[in-house]
Parts: C-alpha cells; sequence; structure tokens
C-alpha cells in the first residue's frame, strides 16, 4: 500500500471485533520502533510505552474495572460498562500503555510534547493499518488512577490504552471525511 491509502484504511477497531489471533511480537517490535520516529521538539522524545500481555493483560482488566466501581456511585454503576471494562483487556492480543515523559527542565511547552506522543501513536496506528492489525485508542478517565497499577517515572503520565488485535475483515472498517474544501482558507 502506498501512505495514501494506508491513512486513508486507517480506522478504529475495537477490541470486541478481535479474534483469537496473537499480534506477533515482530509486528508489536515493529509498531513500537515506528512510534519512535516521531516528530519531537528539541528532542525530547517523551512518548513512553509500557506493552501489556499474557496474565498482566487480565491483571489489568480486573484493576480497572474494580477501579470503576470503586470510583462509580451506585446510581451512575453500568454493569455494561464493567463487564466492557473487563472485555477491552482480555479480548485484545496486546494493550500498550501510551505514557508520556514530561522534559525535566520543561524546555518546551506540555502540549508540544502530549502533540509529540500523540504522533508517536499515529505512527502506530499507520503501523497498525498497513499490517493489518486492529488498533484502538482509548482515554478513559480511569487513566487518572493507573499509577496505582504501573510503575512511573517522575514526571511520566499515563495519556490512554493502545488496544491491539487481529480482525476478520468485513468491509464494514469504511469511513468518511467531510470534503477538505470546508476545512481550508487559502489567502494570497
Amino acid at each position: 500500500m502506498d501512505i495514501d491509502q494506508i491513512i486513508r484504511n486507517r480506522r478504529s477497531i475495537f477490541p470486541k471485533q478481535y479474534n483469537e489471533k496473537p499480534v506477533s511480537k515482530t509486528i508489536i517490535k515493529k509498531i513500537l520502533e515506528n512510534a519512535n520516529w516521531a516528530p519531537t521538539h528539541r528532542l525530547t522524545q517523551p512518548w513512553r510505552f509500557k506493552v501489556v500481555q499474557g496474565d498482566a493483560k487480565n491483571r489489568l482488566g480486573i484493576f480497572l474495572s474494580n477501579t470503576y466501581t470503586d470510583i462509580t456511585s451506585d446510581k451512575d454503576f453500568s454493569p455494561f460498562k464493567y463487564e466492557k471494562i473487563l472485555n477491552n483487556c482480555t479480548s485484545s492480543s496486546v494493550i500498550i500503555a501510551i505514557c508520556m515523559q514530561r522534559d525535566p527542565k520543561e524546555r518546551i511547552p506540555e502540549w508540544e510534547e502530549v502533540a509529540a506522543t500523540a504522533m508517536a501513536v499515529q505512527n502506530m496506528w499507520l503501523t497498525c493499518s498497513a499490517n493489518e492489525v486492529g488498533c484502538y485508542w482509548s482515554s478513559p478517565k480511569l487513566i487518572e488512577y493507573v499509577g496505582d497499577f504501573f510503575d512511573f517515572e517522575e514526571g511520566e503520565q499515563c495519556l490512554g490504552f493502545f488496544y491491539l488485535g487481529n480482525y476478520d475483515k468485513s468491509g464494514s472498517e469504511v469511513s468518511k471525511r467531510d470534503a477538505i474544501d470546508s476545512k481550508v482558507e487559502w489567502m494570497e
């Protein structure tokens, strides 16, 4: 595929769509290596990743669902959401915690490091698209609490989870965009 096609084929493929076939370690390493080539102001390279697989996925699912229970009032509690949290973890072949390490010297604004990390994730997403691996970036409120699950360095924070899994292509992964002309102002 050429880059235009890879970009246009990029989709959110959700954990409930994943099949049992594991994503190979070779592909996971390629995804992470391509993330490492994202643009980064002053070469702070703020992206950090925690690869969660095997039994650690189940532990993460239990931690997140229990945390959801703990922080949710009885009247707002949703058994559906509780199960979805668990199933997202168990249905995924791999979960990558997307983290950002703030430059200790704060030489650039924090938003630029968040943006650089997001560009690293875009590289991951495009790599998944090129290799026909399903993926989905989720940033639930629960990421505020994952410091109790992961060991973070000083200044490191979680920006979400990148769920990965192989899936059976159905053709329903088609998306559309409004015409670019409606979003561009040309000035001369």
